[in-house]
């Protein structure tokens, strides 16, 4: 999906109202005062730092800018690590592709009918998203649902911190590749993915979407780590032992490979900052859980560690 479809779209009457663009004087106070958000650690080792940084997929205008701690922290490293590196050709390419590990997926009428009809609801035609897995295609409307509460991926903070890397002539990579993240978010059986479908679209349909997403922003701006950390306790998609399988493929499995990525680079003499879901970074084989057991000091930076009273 392309953003200038979407620009397009969302001037329709029922459609939520774009994103309002900061006047001059707007963008000046928001770098100025922008506060810190989100979950930022440094992680030692070897005698060199790195960081990791828990982001979000949406966001708004004003979380444009980065915080005095996240700045600090960009100014002092060698490279941005992102989940997947979206300025990369090859990694564009796969992902403009079905995936190579799961059967194309055959949806009946009824089910195509609610997916076309989650297509309308987020202001975009049908045919928008063809070619892409139906899996792909509710991730992009779970996504767009939070439009309607100000919330909207174009202010993502893999997307903000892509700009300020190439504003500042800092070199992307990516953790992982594009086949191995479709891996993750799509099952290979088609008996699994269709129930993932079905799923996605009752939450979808019974607008148990936007509560969800608007609560974890709000405690992703406020660095309320326990809320996050119990994402999985109170967000009314962990239903059956399907439902936690799933949540384990889709996060705490892939903790390994972000963290090796992480300490290869490390390894290698380069300070990286990693900026990854902060989900990732919440439940008991979390990435900086991964990190320590892989000989890294990690330290909490945002928000401040509580400190014990004496």
């Amino acid at each position: 999906m392309t953003w200038g479809l979407l620009g397009q779209a969302l001037s329709a009457t029922n459609c939520p109202a774009p994103p309002v663009q900061a006047t001059p004087a707007q963008a000046q106070a928001w770098s100025q005062q922008a506060p810190d958000r989100g979950l930022l650690y440094r992680i030692s080792r070897d005698g060199r730092e790195s960081y990791v940084f828990g982001s979000l997929h949406i966001g708004r205008p004003e979380w444009a800018y980065p915080g005095p701690k996240l700045r600090a922290a960009l100014e002092r490293v060698d490279l941005l690590a992102l989940e997947l590196d979206l300025s990369d050709a090859a990694t564009l390419q796969v992902l403009s592709q079905p995936p190579a590990h799961a059967p194309q997926l055959k949806l009946g009428p009824a089910l195509r009918k609610r997916l076309d009809a989650q297509a309308r609801g987020a202001c975009l035609p049908p045919e928008a998203l063809a070619g892409q897995h139906p899996l792909m295609e509710l991730s992009t409307y779970t996504v767009l649902a939070a439009r309607w509460d100000g919330l909207d991926p174009s202010f993502g903070q893999e997307l903000l911190l892509s700009l300020w890397a190439r504003q500042h002539g800092l070199p992307i990579i990516g953790l992982e590749d594009a086949a191995s993240q479709q891996q993750a978010l799509i099952p290979s059986e088609a008996k699994l993915a269709l129930l993932s479908l079905d799923k996605g679209l009752a939450q979808l349909e019974q607008g148990r979407v936007r509560p969800i997403m608007k609560r974890l922003a709000q405690a992703w701006e406020q660095g309320d780590l326990a809320t996050m950390q119990n994402y999985a306790r109170w967000c009314d998609c962990v239903e059956d032992a399907q439902d936690r399988a799933d949540f384990i493929r889709l996060n705490d499995a892939r903790n390994p490979g972000l963290a090796a990525a992480i300490a290869a680079r490390h390894a290698q003499g380069q300070s990286v900052l990693a900026a990854v879901g902060a989900l990732h970074l919440s439940g008991p084989q979390s990435l900086l859980k991964q990190l320590s057991q892989r000989g890294f000091v990690v330290e909490q930076l945002h928000p401040a560690p509580k400190r014990s009273a004496l």
